[in-house]
């Protein structure tokens, strides 16, 4: 599922509440740096024909700007200015740029809202995007498992993203500042089993969120169809035993189910 808009809802998120999506991505493309095997916009590679068209800066304030001003007309609740889309929002050219512009229409027309940032934090390594993403007030830095192999038959990090260890110094440089998000699944994916709940991948997983030392953790389940088929839903049930385990280590941990 791509999204067709710039300014998306807001709409009802189990994590941040009433979520007005900012999406910097290509309209009906799919643009990351991984290419995860859950992803809900689908495979990098049917995207690849597309052409890059990014709206400009200016483009988005104007259009973040109409639509706060029917929101705010109409009475609408906004608890979250979510940086979201189709693919990695730091892949965007003026990232930066338009975290200031976000800044500035949270502050104007619902200050009371938080800025939040969905990202895979594979940016992170270049100043100019640590930098803005650290003015954001829930930067939510995505860490699936504990090794670098499985990070790549999960995720699927290509050319655009970064190295195993510039990804977890990115994110023990953000440390208390950031919020850790991890899908907690397993299955197959071409004849291999995957999975991040095994002890070879959770326990490593944990010995790294405490270097990183996170905000908190978000540990959630599938919600939405996979391009790959094969993988299975945890219960929530199964999500508050893996949740107890880094509670253990005095690390805040919430579950979405």
């Amino acid at each position: 599922m791509l999204f067709e808009n710039t300014i998306v809802g807001p709409i009802h998120s189990r994590r941040l509440g009433s979520s007005l999506g900012v999406n910097l991505l290509p309209l009906k493309h799919k643009h990351c740096s991984y290419d995860c095997i859950y992803c809900e916009c689908g495979w990098n590679k049917e995207s690849e024909r597309q052409p890059m068209q990014y709206s400009t800066p200016d483009e988005i304030a104007s259009q973040l700007e109409q639509r706060l001003q029917a929101l705010v007309a109409s009475g609408a609740v906004v608890d979250s200015f979510t940086f979201a889309g189709n693919g990695e929002p730091t892949l965007y050219p003026h990232y930066p740029e338009v975290v200031d512009v976000v800044i500035a229409m949270r502050d104007k027309y619902y200050p009371s809202a938080k800025t939040t940032l969905l990202t895979n934090a594979t940016q992170l390594f270049r100043p100019e995007i640590f930098n803005a993403v650290h003015k954001l007030d829930n930067p939510v830095l995505k860490l699936d498992c504990g090794t670098p192999r499985m990070r790549q038959l999960i995720n699927r990090n290509n050319d655009l993203g970064c190295s195993w260890e510039q990804l977890i110094d990115g994110l023990v440089a953000m440390g208390s500042d950031g919020i850790i998000q991890t899908l907690l699944f397993d299955g197959t994916c071409d004849g291999e089993i995957i999975s991040n709940i095994i002890d070879s991948e959770f326990i490593p997983y944990i010995d790294l969120l405490k270097r990183i030392k996170p905000k908190y953790v978000m540990l959630y389940a599938l919600d939405r169809a996979t391009p790959e088929k094969s993988l299975r839903k945890l219960t929530v049930d199964e999500l508050e035993q893996y949740s107890q385990r880094i509670k253990k280590e005095g690390i805040e941990t919430k579950v979405y189910g």
